[in-house]
C-alpha cells in the first residue's frame, strides 16, 4: 500500500477536497479546502479530479515521508518545498522516490499550501467528501489535523500521470488579491449610505482571531442599522457580518450555518478563494459590484478551468 507518512504536521494541516455544499439546512458545515482554486489547479496538473482529496497546510508546513514512489503537485502558498532537503518547484507534475521526505516551512506569502498526490488520499467519507471539519470532529484523517506518526494511505495514480506545469498567465490571473469584491447583503437596505460607503472605501486588518471559520477584521466600527436585532437565518460562504461593536467578520468555509448577524455584503464567487489566503495582519479592502458582473466573472473563470489548453504550458 502507497502511503504518506506525517513526521511533522506543521501548524494545521488537514485532509480537504472540495468539501460537502447543500447540506447547510440541516446544520453541516461545508468546510473543503479554504482555497479551492489552488486545490483544483493541483489535482488538475496530476490528471486527478478536480476535487481529490489533498493536503491543507495553514501558515506553517510539515514534513512526510513516502513508504513508495509518488507523484505530487504543491500549490497555493509558497512555504520554501525541499525534497530530501533540496528546494522543489511549484505548480508542476514532480516524481517523488521511494524513502523520501517532502519538507515544508513557514509561509513566504499567503495563507495556505497545497500538497496533491496522483491517486489522491484515500479516507473515509462523510456526507460524500474527504474534508475535515475539526470543530465537528468529522470527515478527513479521524475527524482532526494530522499529528506526527499519522499514515496516509493513497490512492491508485491515474495511467500515464501526465507531466504538466501551470501557466503564469493563469496563476497570474488567480493570484489571491487584497481588494474584495462584495455584492450588497441580506439586510443591506438596513445600514446607512453612510455605513455602505465606509464599508468600500476605509481598509480592515485581518486580526490574529482568524481561521477557516472566519475572517475577524479590524476597523473603525461600522455604524449599526437603526435596529440591528434579527431572527437568526441562514448564512452563505463570504457573508460579511457585522456585530453589535460593530466588527466586521467575514465567513470561511468552516462557518456556522446560521447566525443573527445582519450582513451587509458578501464576498463574491470569484473571490471566495481569496479568503483562505489571507493572514493575519494582512490589510484588505472591499468593492462593491454588481450581481450580473459577479455571475459573468464566476461562468468566465469556469470556462477557463474547463479549457486545458489555457491552463498548462
Amino acid at each position: 500500500m502507497n502511503s504518506l507518512i506525517v513526521q511533522s504536521p506543521g501548524l494545521l494541516t488537514t485532509v480537504q477536497d472540495l468539501g460537502r455544499p447543500g447540506y447547510g439546512p440541516i446544520g453541516v458545515s461545508p468546510a473543503g479546502a479554504a482555497d479551492p482554486v489552488a486545490l483544483r489547479i493541483a489535482n488538475l496538473v496530476l490528471g486527478n479530479e478536480p476535487g481529490a482529496a489533498a493536503l491543507e497546510m495553514t501558515l506553517l508546513g510539515g514534513s512526510f515521508l513516502f513508504s513508495q514512489a509518488a507523484t505530487v503537485s504543491i500549490g497555493g502558498a509558497d512555504m520554501s518545498p525541499t525534497l530530501n532537503g533540496q528546494p522543489v518547484e511549484m505548480w508542476l507534475a514532480r516524481s517523488i522516490p521511494a524513502g523520501a521526505t517532502l519538507a515544508f516551512g513557514p509561509t513566504r506569502n499567503y495563507a495556505r499550501a497545497y500538497l496533491a498526490v496522483a491517486g489522491g488520499f484515500r479516507v473515509k467519507p462523510f456526507l460524500g467528501s474527504a474534508s475535515t471539519h475539526v470543530l465537528s470532529g468529522t470527515g478527513g484523517f479521524e475527524g482532526r489535523a494530522l499529528r506526527k506518526g499519522d499514515v496516509l494511505r493513497i490512492g491508485a495514480a491515474p495511467r500515464n500521470t501526465p507531466k504538466r506545469q501551470v501557466s503564469q498567465t493563469l496563476l497570474t490571473s488567480l493570484r489571491p488579491r487584497k481588494v474584495l469584491r462584495v455584492t450588497d447583503g441580506p439586510q443591506a437596505g438596513q445600514f446607512s449610505p453612510e455605513a455602505l460607503d465606509t464599508l468600500t472605501h476605509q481598509t480592515f486588518r485581518v486580526t490574529e482571531e482568524s481561521d477557516r471559520l472566519g475572517l475577524r477584521l479590524l476597523a473603525p466600527p461600522l455604524p449599526l442599522p437603526p435596529s440591528s436585532n434579527m431572527i437568526t437565518e441562514g448564512v452563505s460562504l463570504g457573508a460579511i457580518q457585522v456585530t453589535p461593536s460593530g466588527q466586521a467578520i467575514i465567513l470561511g468555509v468552516d462557518q456556522q450555518t446560521t447566525g443573527g448577524y445582519p450582513k451587509i455584503a458578501n464576498v463574491i464567487g470569484i473571490d471566495l478563494h481569496r479568503i483562505g489566503q489571507l493572514r493575519p495582519h494582512v490589510d484588505i479592502r472591499f468593492e462593491r459590484t454588481s450581481l450580473a458582473v459577479a455571475r459573468a466573472l464566476w461562468i468566465e473563470r469556469e470556462r477557463l478551468f474547463h479549457s486545458t489548453e489555457h491552463l498548462f504550458v
